[in-house]
Parts: structure tokens; C-alpha cells; sequence
């Protein structure tokens, strides 16, 4: 049986931010019907929750806190330490049934240095609060302080130590459920939509119906939630595939058929590979690589041609829900898909980028800012703008790339329509993720998978979280429930990253012995999206077992461990043959990972469950990848009012300062200090330019070599 030891830890919040929520706590007080409570002090310490398997020796618990020491010492003077019958302590944790990235982190060095035993640790904030004058201590008060003291989205609060034991709390796996459509018929599907949120269409609800009755069988829950994700707005981009009329006039092409007319107008000439992979390709320059030769393993010069692969993509509505993770998955994102191109490919630098409503900072609000309202369960600009860039730049930061390039607008404007007025803006906001590498000409485009390969997950295990993020990007902002989008919230974890990167980086380097025969990245859908995309894409059919999945959650159900998002994942299919080649490097890397099935001729989708002895998925791959009716969209173009632009009561100096002031045209510098922008020694030109640094370089270049003179030019450009 298990054992809690509670260890104390250093000071949560440094000086300035424990201050800083002191007088946001004091002047929340004052301005409610709490006027008359004073907040006499405020406390904010980590704890160390640790679950073992069995008690530690003294000398192994010494060992333990010795790797818990970090951070600044505390300082009572500064700091003096709160008792009194006034006082009363929340306990902020990662939210009961999910698992930190930094307890991801901890536990695997706890288990390196020795320490068994340790099953896991999180790590919760111990805030105590002295309060004092009528109505200290009654309920309502204590709603009103938690939103400033800790995020619903992602965490817990607790009043009692003790009741940290539910972060543990392991119960049996639900079993997988049956859509009774065979006695119901369409009414389950559509039940089953909602509760879901599966965000299905009519018509694709209505191609499932005729699919499963043609098998003469239920669908099970997981097989409608991989069909979800595999044909969600993320995955299918359903709109930018959309057939159109405009005014009555049928359109020749689709959205992202304009799109490729810049590829098309060059005939191709230099471009390697684009819009079937997971980024672009770029003929390249030859240039020195320095990297450990395949049959020495010795670090050297090695000449050849080296190709730019380039790669954006958005991860709006995570960065809506939960800012700091949800551009940190982003970034973690675009970096996974650079990685997972080709053959395998290296990542070299980022970019990122925010669209968002007026920030109406407290006390600074501009003229021209107006309080319209938003969805209860996303958070503000100011939040996303506070937050999300850290998330980004932590990722980048974290997993060692430098990030160069990027662009912030907000936008929120009250505005003249047919109908009268209606209010346009950023609400859902835009978190852009993007970046360029280099991969090697033999990797350039994937191979075929041969029957029997060994298909795997690498990367971290699974977990409860990122659950429907892929459907969730089919809704508008607003229709899921609150549980829903909660689930969709991911979290990062940019060191599992690094490592997986360092595997792929191993393996490319072996050139024409890399055992990676194919690989994608784990993202929107999870293993329910990536594995049946990998065979697909690889021609061949999949047999898969769900207990062989790494776990960190035993109480997961089989639609839970099959669709949910956990980040820093890869699969990837590696011939019987080189199996031993890529067990080495992962090794060598410490990066984990399973062989979660192989790949079979046939065309079929096969999930086997030991724990239940059932199959959860039993598909041929055209009811999973078939054609379901395409999306239309019929449309009317409709002129606005059109009115003057009036300049009456306008000062010039008036005008320009606000213009200055506006954050659109502000200076970037604070979303560009937060992150390193010389690592990987490949950087020519960041975004700071001349003897005062000031952030107006037109793009950013980096280099191919420590040697040569070649090298890649990023820029971006920013219409709305």
C-alpha cells in the first residue's frame, strides 16, 4: 500500500508577486461587500506531495530532500511567518485527475538518482491568508479570493493537507461503451454527439449511421471519438476544403485550393515537398553539418545539401482556455511537426504570434476600449497576452530554440452591419505557432511501411488531458460545455521533447541506416488520429494493442488512453530488423518508449484490450478515412453602411499618441526578452537592431553551418 510524505518547500511567489497579489487581494476587498476585512498577511510556499510504494530509509529520505532544495531560501524577516486564529491556508494543486509537467519531471529524477520507491511527485502551493474584521472567514469571501489565488481550469484547491491524498487516488478503468444505433438509430448517434462532444455534422452523422448499419454492428465510443478527431476542422480543415457560392455563382476553388496557386504559379521550382507532410520542404545550399559520422560515430564536417523545411500552424482555442499551456503546447506542436518531417528533420528556430480583444490593463484603459462581455469560461485578453507568451517563449526556451520572429495584434471595434451594429474582435484568440529547420536530402519524402513493421509510441505516457481537442476545433467558441473545453486543456512538458529530439536528431544522422521507416507527430486526436494516420499514410493496414500504450493513469478507459492529447509523443514505424539499432539510441536518451502494434497488409483498423478481452476499434480504414460528404458553404455578400471618416475634435498630438499607444504598433520588446534568441549558435540576425536594440529587424536570418555563408531568411507578414 502506498505512503504520503508532505516535505515543505521553498517560497512559491517571488518578493514583487507576492506584493503584487497582496494589493490585488486589498484592493478586490475593498471595492466588495468585504470592505471592512483587512488582509493582515500573506504566506505563498511550495509543498512536495510524494507518493511511495513503501517508507523511505533515513538516508534515502535524505536524498530526497536534498533534490527538493531549490529556489531562494526563505527569508522570515522579509517574509515573517504566519500563525494566529485568523489565519487559514488553500492548498493550489494541478487539478485532481491529471498529472504536472513538473511532476513528469521530478519523479523521473527522483527515480534516476535511486529512489525506486517513488512512485510519483507533485507539487501544490500553500497559500495562507491572515484576515481579520467581519465575515473573515465565511464562504462567500473565500469565492471570491480563489479565482486571484489559483486557475479552475487546470487546478485544485484544497483547505486541508491531508486531503492531497486525492491526487493519487487510482480507481478501475471504465469499460469501453456501445451506441446502441442498431435499436435507436440516428437519435443515439446524435446523443451520443452531445455528450461527446464529438462536434459532428448532420451529414457525417448521417454517413456513420450508414457505415456501421452496412458492418451490421454498434459503434463503440472510441471508434466515434477517433472518427471525430480524424475528421475534425484540425485535421480535415473542413472549411478551407469547402466547396462555395458567392452571390449565387459557384466558386472553381476551395480556400486552401487559392492557397496552393502560390505553389502552383512557380511550377514547383525549389520546393521539395508541399501540403503532404508535415511541413514544407525548400531546396537548399550545401553547407558544412557538423554532427557524428554514421560509421565512426565521430563528431565531424559533413558536407552536403542542406534543405529548409518550414512549418506555421494556430492553437487557438487551448490558448483561450488556459494561456500558458495552451501557447505551450503550441509551440511544442509546430516543433513536433518539424521533427516529424520526413524521414526526420531538426528544428532550428520559431516564431509565434498573438490576435486578441482590447486589453483594458486596470488603470491604464484607453479611450477607445469598451468592456463588451465574453464567455464565462475563457479568460481575458489581458490573461492570454500576460500568459500565453510566456507559455510560448517557456517551450522554445525549454526545449533549446531560439525564437526570432513573431507579430501582436489587438483588434475590438464596435461596427456598422445590415442589421445595426455588432462587435468584432478577438475573444477566441489567435496563437500562432511556426518555425523553420533543416532535414537531409534522403529524408526528404517518407517511405512506404512494410508489412510486420513495428509500429511505436515515443515520448511520454499517456495521460487524462487534451481529451477532444481536435473536435473542439469544429465548434464555435462558446457552444462545448465547460467540462469539455476543459478537457481539451493540454499540458507541456518541453524536456520529454528534447529528449525525443535527440533521438530523431540520432537516427537522422545515421543517413541511409536510419531506422525510422515513417514517422508523425502525436497532436490534435492522440494515438486515435497519429496511428491510424501513420498506416494510412504508409499504405498499409494496423493491429494494435491498448494495454501496450504507456500509462500513467490506470484508471483511464479505453477511450480516454486510445484519444487523449498527451503532448511530447511521436509515432513512428521501425523495421523488425532496426529495432535494436533505435532501442539503443533511446537508451542512450532516456527517452521512453513501447511497440504498440505492427502493421498488417490488409486495410483494417484493429484495437485489441487484454484488460476488458474486447476490441474497442474493428474498422476497415475507409469507414475511418472514407468520403463523407463534403462541406458547402452557401453565401451572400452584404455591403456595410458605409460612412464618412470624420476628423472633426481630432488633435494631431492627441492622435498620434494614441496611435503609439496602441499595442499593435507599441514596441514588441516584451515578447521578446522572455526568451533566448542565441541558442543553437545558428542565429545571424535576431529582432534587435542596432547599438540601442531596438526590435525592428525586418527578419530574422539564421545560418546552415558554423562555417559558411549560406543560411534562411524568416519574415511574416500580418493582414486582417
Amino acid at each position: 500500500m502506498s505512503t504520503l510524505e508532505i516535505l515543505a518547500g521553498p517560497p512559491a511567489l517571488s518578493a514583487f508577486r507576492l506584493t503584487k497579489l497582496r494589493e490585488q487581494l486589498s484592493s478586490m476587498l475593498s471595492a466588495s461587500d468585504f470592505s471592512s476585512v483587512e488582509l493582515i498577511g500573506i504566506q505563498a510556499d511550495y509543498l512536495h506531495v510524494v507518493e511511495l510504494q513503501s517508507s523511505l530509509e533515513a538516508a534515502e529520505l535524505q536524498v530526497l530532500k536534498q533534490l527538493l532544495v531549490y529556489g531562494p531560501a526563505k527569508d522570515d524577516t522579509a517574509n515573517p511567518k504566519i500563525d494566529g486564529a485568523n489565519s487559514s491556508e488553500w492548498i493550489v494543486s494541478p487539478r485532481v485527475g491529471t498529472i504536472s509537467p513538473w511532476s513528469s519531471k521530478a519523479t523521473d529524477i527522483a527515480r534516476n538518482c535511486g529512489l525506486s520507491m517513488v512512485s510519483r511527485i507533485e507539487r501544490a502551493i500553500s497559500y495562507k491568508l491572515c484576515l481579520s474584521g467581519a465575515g473573515a472567514d465565511s464562504a462567500a469571501l473565500y469565492s471570491l479570493i480563489q479565482p486571484l489565488l489559483c486557475d479552475r481550469m487546470v487546478e485544485t484547491v484544497f483547505t486541508e493537507q491531508a486531503q492531497l491524498a486525492q491526487l493519487f487516488e487510482q480507481t478501475e478503468p471504465l469499460p469501453m461503451q456501445s451506441i446502441d444505433i442498431l435499436a435507436d438509430g440516428k437519435a443515439a448517434l446524435v446523443l451520443a454527439n452531445t455528450n461527446l462532444g464529438l462536434a459532428l455534422a448532420d451529414d457525417e452523422i448521417d454517413y456513420l449511421l450508414e457505415s456501421f448499419l452496412g458492418l451490421q454492428r454498434n459503434p463503440t465510443d472510441v471508434e466515434l471519438m477517433m472518427f471525430a478527431q480524424a475528421n475534425s476542422e484540425h485535421c480535415r480543415h473542413k472549411i478551407f476544403n469547402a466547396s462555395w457560392t458567392i452571390d449565387g455563382v459557384d466558386q472553381t476553388e476551395s480556400l486552401f485550393g487559392m492557397i496552393k496557386n502560390t505553389y502552383k504559379s512557380t511550377d514547383g521550382k525549389g520546393v521539395l515537398s508541399a501540403y503532404s507532410d508535415n511541413a514544407a520542404v525548400l531546396e537548399g545550399n550545401v553547407a558544412e553539418r557538423f554532427f557524428p559520422a554514421a560509421d565512426s560515430q565521430q563528431y565531424g564536417f559533413i558536407e552536403e545539401p542542406v534543405h529548409y523545411l518550414l512549418k506555421v500552424e494556430t492553437h487557438n482555442h487551448p490558448t483561450a482556455i488556459a494561456p500558458f499551456p495552451g501557447a505551450s503546447t503550441g509551440s511544442g506542436g509546430e516543433i513536433r511537426d518539424e521533427g516529424a518531417t520526413g524521414g526526420g528533420a531538426k528544428p532550428k528556430a520559431g516564431l509565434t504570434g498573438f490576435s486578441v480583444s482590447n486589453l483594458n490593463i486596470p488603470g491604464f484603459e484607453r479611450p477607445w476600449e469598451v468592456t463588451y462581455g465574453k464567455p464565462g469560461r475563457i479568460v481575458t485578453a489581458l490573461d492570454i497576452m500576460t500568459e500565453g507568451p510566456l507559455g510560448g517563449a517557456a517551450f522554445n526556451n525549454e526545449f533549446g530554440r531560439p525564437n526570432l520572429n513573431g507579430y501582436f495584434r489587438t483588434y475590438e471595434q464596435l461596427v456598422s452591419c445590415s442589421s445595426g451594429t455588432e462587435v468584432r474582435g478577438y475573444h477566441k484568440p489567435i496563437m500562432l505557432a511556426g518555425g523553420i529547420g533543416n532535414v537531409r536530402s534522403e529524408h526528404v519524402i517518407k517511405q512506404d511501411i512494410s508489412a510486420g513493421a513495428c509500429l511505436i509510441v515515443l515520448g511520454g505516457p499517456a495521460m487524462l488531458i487534451g481529451l477532444g481537442g481536435g473536435a473542439a476545433s469544429s465548434m464555435a467558441s462558446g457552444q462545448s460545455s465547460e467540462s469539455l473545453d476543459f478537457a481539451s486543456v493540454q499540458r507541456e512538458n518541453p524536456e520529454m521533447e528534447h529528449r525525443c529530439q535527440e533521438v530523431i536528431d540520432r537516427c537522422w544522422q545515421l543517413g541511409e541506416q536510419n531506422p525510422i521507416a515513417f514517422i508523425h507527430d502525436v497532436g490534435a486526436g492522440g494515438l486515435s488520429n497519429a496511428l491510424p494516420e501513420l498506416v494510412k499514410d504508409g499504405g498499409v493496414g494496423g493491429a494494435f494493442s491498448l494495454r501496450d500504450v504507456p500509462c500513467d493513469e490506470k484508471s483511464m478507459s479505453p477511450l480516454a488512453i486510445w484519444c487523449n492529447e498527451s503532448q511530447e509523443r511521436y509515432v513512428i514505424a521501425v523495421n523488425p530488423e532496426d529495432l535494436a539499432t533505435f532501442d539503443a539510441i533511446c537508451i542512450r536518451e532516456r527517452a521512453p518508449y513501447a511497440v504498440v502494434g505492427n502493421a498488417v497488409a490488409e486495410d483494417h483498423l484493429s484495437l485489441a484490450d487484454s484488460h476488458f478481452d474486447n476490441n474497442p476499434v474493428d474498422l476497415p480504414m475507409s469507414v475511418l478515412f472514407g468520403k463523407p460528404p463534403k462541406m458547402h458553404r452557401d453565401v451572400s455578400s452584404i455591403a456595410p453602411p458605409k460612412q464618412a471618416l470624420d476628423f472633426s475634435g481630432v488633435e494631431l498630438d492627441d492622435a498620434l499618441e494614441r496611435v503609439l499607444r496602441l499595442p499593435t504598433v507599441a514596441s514588441k520588446s516584451f515578447l521578446i526578452t522572455i526568451g533566448d534568441r542565441s541558442v543553437g549558435g545558428m542565429v545571424y540576425r535576431d529582432q534587435m537592431v542596432g547599438p540601442w536594440q531596438v526590435p525592428v529587424a525586418d527578419c530574422a536570418i539564421t545560418l546552415n553551418s558554423y562555417t559558411g555563408y549560406t543560411g534562411e531568411a524568416l519574415a511574416i507578414g500580418e493582414r486582417t
